[in-house]
């Protein structure tokens, strides 16, 4: 099977980022952004996808974390389309529930080229220590425009801001595991145009 991996490198005046992919991993990362919280949810990302990711980030946080959020999400999203290719052969659409304490979560994806994005979350609190819980949102849609993902997030309920961010990113993990997994039944691509993009 051809390996699906990539390595994304991006510099811009606000951040600098190395990135390297490989889908087909077990949950091997190394993940240093410079943003505590960031961090963490990227290592949820990565384990629970089973996904090999490295990530090394730097960028303006003495300004705020906005840059470089959105630039790793940039740089996630384009490997992960890059890894993928075509798509043939993958399943392609994935949705998940995922419960954390009080909180649940509801993640549904379309790998279809064309980027789509709907969060239905509320957050109450405004920051999980001195992350801003917005970037939550601009990650997502960063991600989701740049893998050309059609992705819906909605957490019909909870309370801890934590938790909320918590079952997003595992809900994420486990679909993008799904849905970029191989179905040995067909090698082509998952749609009548014969070609996502």
């Amino acid at each position: 099977m051809k390996k699906r991996t990539s390595n994304i490198n991006r510099k811009t005046n606000e951040t600098s980022i190395s990135l390297s992919l490989d889908v087909d991993g077990s949950g091997k990362r190394a993940i240093s952004t410079g943003i505590g919280f960031f961090d963490h949810m990227l290592d949820l990302l990565a384990k629970h996808a089973l996904f090999d990711l490295e990530i090394n980030a730097s960028g303006d946080t003495d300004v705020d974390y906005h840059h470089t959020v959105e630039d790793v999400g940039i740089c996630l999203g384009q490997a992960v389309k890059e890894a993928l290719g075509d798509k043939a052969g993958i399943t392609r659409f994935a949705n998940v529930s995922i419960p954390m304490q009080e909180t649940l979560a509801d993640v549904a994806l379309d790998i279809s080229g064309r980027s789509a994005f709907v969060f239905h979350v509320k957050i109450d609190a405004e920051k999980i220590g001195d992350f801003d819980t917005e970037l939550i949102k601009e990650f997502l849609e960063a991600f989701s425009v740049n893998a050309g993902l059609n992705l819906h997030v909605n957490v019909p309920y909870g309370g801890n801001a934590h938790h909320i961010s918590e079952a997003i990113f595992k809900g994420l993990a486990k679909a993008l595991d799904r849905a970029t997994r191989t179905d040995a039944r067909t090698g082509d691509v998952p749609s009548t145009k014969g070609v996502l993009s």
